[in-house]
C-alpha cells in the first residue's frame, strides 16, 4: 500500500515537495486538528506536522494515529527526513499530482494545451500534463528541472549519510 499523507498547516512547503515526488498529500491550510484526524483515520494518511502538542494527544502516544514531527523549517530538510524516516524511496513520479490541489494529473496532447501556456513554451517543448480540477498544465521546463535536480541532490545527501553511518 502506498505511503499517504496528510499535512498541517506548518509544512505547506514539505506537501508540495511531497505532491512533486508524486506522493498522495493532502494540506490543510487551517488549523482543524479534529478534521486532520478524522481524515488521517479515515484515509489510512500519516500526519506531518511541526506542531509538538499534537505529538502529546492520546491518540498519537497510543499509536493510533500515525505521525511524524519535524522541528525543523527548511523543507528540504524536512523531506530528507521524512524519506530517512520511512525508507522512502527517491524514485518519484513527477508530472503526477497536481503541486496545487494534489490531483492526479491527466496526460495532454500538445494541440489540447494550445491556449492556456504562454506561446513560447508551446514552441519549445511536446510532454504536457495537467490538473482535472484546477485545470493547472505543467510541462519539463528549467523550473521542472531545477526542481528535479534539487531532490536527486537531497537524494546524494541522504545516501551519503547512510554510507557513513
Amino acid at each position: 500500500m502506498e505511503t499517504k499523507f496528510i499535512a498541517d498547516n506548518n509544512v505547506g512547503r514539505l506537501a508540495r515537495w511531497l505532491r512533486l515526488m508524486g506522493y498522495d498529500t493532502v494540506l490543510l491550510r487551517q488549523k482543524d486538528d479534529a478534521r486532520m484526524i478524522k481524515m488521517a483515520l479515515s484515509e489510512n494518511r500519516m500526519i506531518l506536522t511541526k506542531d509538538a502538542q499534537f505529538m502529546n494527544r492520546r491518540l498519537v502516544t497510543n499509536g493510533t494515529l500515525r505521525t511524524l514531527h519535524t522541528g525543523e523549517d527548511d523543507p528540504e530538510v524536512q523531506v530528507q527526513q521524512v524519506v530517512e524516516s520511512l525508507s522512502l524511496d527517491y524514485d518519484f513520479r513527477p508530472f503526477s499530482r497536481c503541486l496545487e490541489c494534489n490531483q492526479v494529473l491527466v496526460a495532454r496532447d500538445k494541440e489540447y494545451v494550445k491556449d492556456s501556456v504562454p506561446a513560447r513554451v508551446f514552441e519549445t517543448q511536446t510532454q504536457y500534463t495537467q490538473c482535472p480540477a484546477c485545470h493547472r498544465v505543467y510541462w519539463p521546463g528549467t523550473h521542472w528541472q531545477a526542481m528535479v535536480k534539487k531532490l536527486k541532490g537531497l537524494q546524494a545527501r541522504s545516501n551519503g549519510n547512510h554510507a557513513s553511518a
